[in-house]
């Protein structure tokens, strides 16, 4: 009887950890689908806030109703220093990934080719995939012979360390932008102070002067 018990209870503690795994699991990083009308004149962009030691992965391609013709883009991918990471013209598809090496805003740009202009607007497809969802855990599978349970383990622990990396540069932004508002608020105070003195002194200025000039007059 109690080996029944010891039973029921084993296999109710592995159905709560797969609901756990699942639940977690659907809400650790995905990628993101982005559909951009890149206009025939100018350039469309697309940035994300990203921190250093990031793999980034990302694929595009041109959607078009007329499948005889499809319109070429030209697309740059920069970094927050404004490095060059992808650059590619007259294609209709793409993919680029990199590893981050700066903290800040990665922009895509997208835009026409001269000879595709005049055609209206071109919708680019954009799957963009940061951190845990640029990884490929099918050869992480294969590699470490792992499958199952125990796979999905893996994809948990993935996901705790990117949010436990993202709570950290989270918190350091917010002691970056507390200095610069400690900063900023001395300075404003010392600027305040300033102004004040010199408000007092031309003040006194001005009446030592007309005080001068009636004293010259008679007038006092």
């Amino acid at each position: 009887m109690s080996g029944n018990a010891k039973l029921r209870r084993s296999v109710m503690f592995q159905a709560v950890l797969l609901v756990v795994l699942m639940l977690a699991l659907s809400n650790a990083p995905v990628g993101d689908a982005i559909w951009l009308n890149v206009p025939p004149t100018g350039t469309k962009c697309v940035s994300e806030e990203i921190q250093s030691n990031v793999v980034v992965l990302s694929d595009y391609v041109v959607v078009s109703d007329d499948h005889g013709h499809v319109p070429t883009i030209s697309a740059k991918v920069t970094s927050p220093y404004g490095n060059n990471l992808h650059h590619k013209e007259n294609v209709t598809h793409g993919q680029f990934a990199f590893t981050t090496q700066e903290a800040g805003n990665y922009l895509a740009c997208f835009w026409t080719d001269s000879h595709t202009r005049g055609a209206g607007e071109v919708s680019v497809n954009i799957e963009w995939k940061t951190g845990i969802a640029a990884k490929d855990w099918e050869s992480v599978a294969r590699k470490e012979k792992i499958e199952g349970v125990e796979l999905e383990l893996r994809k948990l622990e993935g996901a705790v360390e990117a949010i436990h990396e993202n709570l950290l540069y989270l918190r350091d932004r917010e002691a970056e932008m507390r200095a610069t508002s400690e900063n900023t608020n001395a300075r404003v105070a010392w600027f305040s102070i300033m102004s004040l003195g010199i408000c007092i002194v031309v003040s006194g200025s001005q009446i030592w002067y007309l005080k001068r000039y009636f004293q010259k007059k008679k007038l006092i």
